[in-house]
């Protein structure tokens, strides 16, 4: 019988580098012989599809609706089956996402909670975080920006909002590891991600073995 896999979020405001680290981190975990599988949400399936084409357009409850269904296909399809055969999966955005950019957009936590009822939790969720003007200068250079993204304002209650979310998923007994990337190389936070997940394997075993 494989062994269940990990899901894996990581999150974190615009110019955090979460791209770059899944990539990173993808690699490093797969040198060191684990199966890794890296996705992202929007996802690149049919609704996800939409729902990155209409990011700017749509606004508020249907927004959070279309990202919601997006997320329950991804999870039948593509996260669930990954980890149920032993995989790793990293995944650039998942639910924390939802509960800050959704909340940008005006809508309450009681309702996100509500859409997103059955949505399973990371096994980890790892939030990153940066000084908010370093963000703005990465969001800026990138020369990407969306309606969520204006200025260091905007930036700040991001990054507000993602110090909350983490505390909301500790509540829920989801281990959280919270990372500045302002000036971390991405080799130590490949390595600090790489020591939680392999604890988080190695406390596993003694149960499996047992069962």
């Amino acid at each position: 019988m494989t062994d269940l896999g990990l899901l894996i979020s990581i999150d974190g405001p615009a110019g955090a580098g979460k791209s770059t680290l899944v990539a990173a981190l993808a690699r490093y975990l797969a040198d060191r012989g684990h199966r890794v599988h890296a996705t992202a949400e929007p996802s690149h399936g049919p609704i996800g599809t939409l729902a990155r084409a209409n990011a700017d357009t749509l606004h508020g409850y249907a927004l959070a609706c279309l990202v919601a269904a997006d997320r329950y296909h991804h999870l039948d399809t593509e996260l669930r089956p990954r980890r149920n055969d032993g995989h790793l999966v990293l995944c650039d955005r998942y639910l924390p996402s939802t509960l800050v950019l959704q909340r940008m957009d005006g809508l309450p936590l009681d309702f996100l909670e509500a859409l997103n009822a059955h949505v399973d939790l990371p096994d980890l969720a790892v939030v990153l975080t940066l000084d908010p003007f370093e963000a703005a200068d990465r969001v800026r250079a990138r020369g990407a920006h969306s309606r969520f993204h204006q200025g260091v304002d905007s930036t700040i209650k991001e990054i507000n909002l993602y110090d909350h979310v983490g505390a909301w998923l500790s509540t829920r007994r989801v281990p959280v590891l919270h990372l500045d990337t302002t000036s971390t190389p991405i080799r130590r936070l490949c390595d600090v991600i790489t020591t939680q997940v392999e604890a988080m394997l190695a406390a596993r075993r003694p149960a499996i073995e047992r069962g």
